[in-house]
C-alpha cells in the first residue's frame, strides 16, 4: 500500500487498484484528499498492472460533502474540476463504492466514476441547496443526464438523499452490493470483461427526451413549489441549472452553473444558510460542564398531560421506542388524548411514512393511566399541565414522592420559573425545564431550561435526550419566557402598539410575512387563540386582546379574531376587529397616522435584538448563536436571514442601536458596546 497523501492510500489486488480514502470523521473532501485523489489516479494510470480502479472510504461512510470549513477561503491544494477531469478522463475504469452517505461533492466525485456500486444502506444526495448553494462541481449537469431532469429537479430543490434503491431504479448507480461485501463486490464489478469508460458527461437520452416538454416541466413545477421555495434564491437557481442542462451542451451548463454558483457562494443568503449549519451543532455543547457528567440512562418516560402538547411529547419518545406512560385526570381525557396519538400514526401510515405494524409497535409502547402512582419507575417525567405556577408546583410535589430516587423530573413550562417549581421538591438538581414547542412531535426545538440547581449529570442527560428524539436542544437559563417567549413578548408589545398607532394587523403581518416569516404577529395570534391564557372573570378591557376576546373573538378556532375566517380558513380583515382597534385608540387619546413598511418592521424586530443582547449579558443564552438557532426551529425567523442576531450583525449594529434610541427605547449595554466598538454578535461581520 502507498501513501498519495496523508489520508489516501493506493494498494494494487491483482490487477485492481484500490484507492482508499481515510479522513474521519465524514472523508469530507478537504485538500488532502483532493491532492490524494489526482496523485492516486495518476498512479493508478501509470502502473500497467492496473486495468481498473475502485474508490472506496474507510470509516462509517463515503466522501459525504465538501469541507465547509474551506468555502469562502484561500483555495489550497488540487482544484476539485481538476480532480474530476483525471477521473473522468481516466484511460482505465473507476468504480465508485458506496457506502454511509455519498453527498454533495462526494456524489459529484461518484458521477465523475465510470460506474457506481453502492450497499443497500447507502443514501445519495445534492443538499447544497440547504446551505443556500447549488452543486458546483457539475452536479447539475451530470445528475439529469442519469436519472433524468425531473428526477434532479426533486433532489437539487430539496436536498433530499434518496435510498441505493431508489438510486438503483433511476439509474445513478449501476449495482446494489451485499451490505458487508462491498469492497469485493466492487472489485468484482471492476473485473467485469470489456468494462466501457462510461462518461456520465456524454449521456444525452434522458435530457433530450424531456427537450419538448421541458418548459411546461419546469413552469409546474416552479407553482408547485412556490410557497416552498419562498424567499430563498437557490432553489430557483438549481432550477435554472437543470434547464442549463435540458437545452444546452454539457460544457454550455458547466458555464452556467459557475456562474450561478459564485453569487450564491459570496451572497449573504449562503452565508446565513452556513451560518446555522454549523450553529446547531454548537449548541449542542453546553459551557462549564464537566467532563464526568455522563448521561444518566433513560429507558423509559413518564407524562403528565395527554392534551395537545402531552400526546406531541410522548410522540417523540415513542418514535424512538421508549416506553411512555401517560396519566390524565379523567378517563374521557385519557381515552381523548391516546385516540389523537393512535390518529396521527394513522394519517402518517396513510400518506406511507411509516406501515401500519409501525403504529402498532408505537402504541404497544404507550401504557395510559389515571394513576400517577404508575410513574414510580419512570426514569424522566415530564409534566405538561395547564401553565399556572400553583398547579405545577402541586404536580412537582405529589412527583417527588412518587418518581424513584435519581428519576429527572421535568416541566414543560413556556414561562414559569423552574427554580420556584424545584423547591417543592427535596431533589431541585434533578429537576429542570424542557420547552417543547407546538405541535411537540413537528416542531424541531427543545429549550432546555438549567436551574440554579440542576445537576451537570442531569442536564447532559436532558441534552443526549434531545438527541435521540431528534430535537435541535439550546440551553437557556430561568428567566420569564427563557430565551424564546421572552424576545417573542417584545415583538408582540410593539406589533399592539403599532396598530394603536394607525397601521393595521394585515399591514403589520405582511411586512412580516414578506421578511421570509410563515405568518405575521396578529394572524399568528389568531391561530393560536387570543384566549389562551385570557379569563372572563378577571378581563377588565384594559387591552385590545381583552376587547377582543370579551367581543366573542377567540381567532381560528370561531371563525372571529383580527381576522374573519371562512370554512376554507381563508381570511379577510375583521371590520369589529379595526372598530375596537379604533375605539381603543380614541379612548387612549391617540392621533393615528400613516405607519410606513420599514417603520413597522424595525420597530417590531430591532427590540427583539436589544432583548436577545440583554438575555446574553444576563448569561441566560450561552452564545448569541443559541438565540438564533430557538428563532430559526421554534418560531419561523427565515433561515436564510440567520436568525435575530446574525441578522442585526448583517445590518449593522451601530444601526440597530440609533433606530432603538429613535424609537424610544434604553438601548441593552451590550448592544451599545459593541456598536460602538464596530464588533458583531455572531463574529461573522
Amino acid at each position: 500500500m502507498a501513501a498519495m497523501s496523508a489520508v489516501v492510500d493506493l494498494s494494487v489486488d491483482g490487477d485492481i487498484g484500490v484507492l482508499t480514502i481515510n479522513s474521519p470523521p465524514v472523508n469530507a473532501l478537504s485538500a488532502a484528499v483532493r491532492d490524494g485523489l489526482a496523485a492516486g489516479v495518476a498512479a493508478a494510470v501509470a502502473d500497467p498492472a492496473v486495468k481498473a480502479i475502485v474508490l472506496h472510504c474507510a470509516g462509517r461512510t463515503f466522501i459525504a460533502g465538501a469541507d465547509i470549513s474551506e468555502f469562502g477561503g484561500a483555495m489550497k491544494g488540487a482544484s476539485l474540476p481538476a480532480v474530476q477531469a483525471a477521473m473522468e478522463d481516466c484511460p482505465k475504469p473507476i468504480i465508485a463504492a458506496i457506502h454511509g452517505t455519498a453527498l454533495g461533492g462526494g456524489l459529484e466525485v461518484a458521477l465523475t466514476c465510470h460506474y457506481r456500486v453502492a450497499v443497500p444502506s447507502a443514501k445519495l444526495g445534492l443538499p447544497e441547496v440547504k446551505l443556500g448553494l447549488l452543486p458546483g462541481a457539475g452536479g447539475t449537469q451530470r445528475l439529469p443526464r442519469l436519472v433524468g431532469p425531473e428526477q434532479a429537479l426533486k433532489m437539487v430543490t430539496s436536498g433530499t438523499p434518496i435510498s441505493a434503491k431508489a438510486a438503483l431504479a433511476s439509474g445513478l448507480i449501476d449495482e446494489i452490493a451485499p451490505e458487508d461485501g462491498l469492497l469485493e463486490a466492487a472489485k468484482a464489478f471492476a473485473r467485469r470483461p470489456n468494462l466501457a469508460l462510461v462518461k456520465v458527461r456524454d449521456k444525452q437520452d434522458k435530457v433530450e427526451a424531456a427537450r419538448a416538454t421541458a418548459p411546461e416541466m419546469f413552469a409546474q413545477f416552479r407553482k408547485d413549489n412556490a410557497r416552498a421555495m419562498r424567499g430563498f434564491e437557490a432553489p430557483e437557481a438549481n432550477i435554472k441549472c437543470i434547464e442549463a442542462a435540458v437545452n444546452l451542451s454539457f460544457d454550455e451548463g458547466m458555464k452556467v452553473e459557475r456562474d450561478l454558483f459564485v453569487p450564491l457562494m459570496m451572497g449573504l443568503q449562503s452565508k446565513a444558510q452556513r451560518y446555522v449549519f454549523f450553529a446547531e451543532r454548537q449548541a449542542n455543547k453546553v459551557e462549564g460542564l464537566p467532563a464526568d457528567a455522563a448521561p444518566l440512562t433513560i429507558g423509559s418516560v413518564g407524562i403528565i398531560g395527554a392534551g395537545t402538547m402531552g400526546g406531541g411529547i410522548a410522540m417523540n419518545f415513542l418514535n424512538a421506542g421508549v416506553p411512555v406512560t401517560i396519566v390524565e385526570m379523567k378517563q374521557e381525557a385519557l381515552d381523548r388524548g391516546v385516540a389523537t396519538i393512535r390518529k396521527n400514526y394513522e394519517n402518517t401510515a396513510a400518506k406511507g411514512r411509516m406501515t401500519a405494524a409501525d403504529v402498532e409497535a408505537r402504541m404497544g409502547l404507550l401504557t395510559p393511566t389515571l394513576d400517577m402512582e404508575e410513574l414510580s419507575a419512570a426514569d424522566l417525567v415530564i409534566e405538561a399541565v395547564f401553565e399556572t405556577m400553583e398547579i405545577k408546583r402541586d404536580v412537582f410535589g405529589k412527583l417527588d414522592r412518587i418518581a424513584k430516587p435519581g428519576a429527572i423530573l421535568a416541566s414543560n413550562t413556556s414561562y414559569l420559573n423552574v427554580d420556584e417549581i424545584a423547591d417543592v421538591t427535596s431533589r431541585p438538581g434533578s429537576v429542570l425545564g424542557l420547552h417543547f414547542f407546538s405541535p411537540a412531535n413537528v416542531m424541531r426545538l427543545l429549550e432546555v431550561v438549567r436551574g440554579a440547581k440542576t445537576e451537570p449529570a442531569v442536564l447532559a442527560t436532558a441534552m443526549a435526550t434531545a438527541k435521540k428524539i431528534g430535537k435541535v436542544a439550546v440551553v437557556a437559563g430561568v428567566c420569564h419566557g427563557f430565551i424564546g417567549n421572552r424576545m417573542l413578548s417584545s415583538r408582540q408589545a410593539e406589533a399592539m402598539k403599532l396598530i394603536v398607532e394607525g397601521a393595521t394587523p394585515e399591514q403589520v403581518d405582511r411586512v412580516l410575512y414578506d421578511f421570509g416569516w410563515p405568518m405575521g404577529p396578529f394572524q399568528m395570534s389568531d391561530l393560536a387563540g387570543l384566549d389562551i391564557g385570557w379569563s372572563a372573570e378577571k378581563s377588565k378591557g384594559e387591552t385590545i386582546r381583552d376587547r377582543l376576546c370579551e367581543a366573542g373573538l377567540r381567532g381560528q378556532k370561531n371563525g372571529r379574531g383580527f381576522y374573519d375566517y371562512d370554512a376554507q380558513r381563508n381570511r379577510t380583515p375583521s371590520p369589529v376587529a379595526t372598530q375596537i382597534i379604533l375605539d381603543y385608540a380614541a379612548e387612549k387619546g391617540v392621533n393615528r397616522r400613516e405607519v410606513g413598511d420599514e417603520e413597522i418592521l424595525e420597530r417590531c424586530l430591532y427590540p427583539m435584538v436589544n432583548e436577545g443582547a440583554l438575555i446574553l449579558a444576563e448569561g441566560m443564552a450561552q452564545r448569541a448563536s443559541d438565540i438564533d438557532i430557538v428563532w430559526i426551529n421554534g418560531y419561523g425567523w427565515p433561515v436564510y436571514r440567520g436568525g435575530p442576531m446574525f441578522w442585526a450583525d448583517s445590518v449593522g449594529l451601530a444601526k440597530v442601536a440609533e433606530r432603538l434610541t429613535h424609537y424610544g427605547y434604553e438601548v441593552a449595554p451590550l448592544l451599545a458596546r459593541l456598536a460602538a466598538e464596530e464588533k458583531s454578535f455572531t463574529g461573522q461581520f
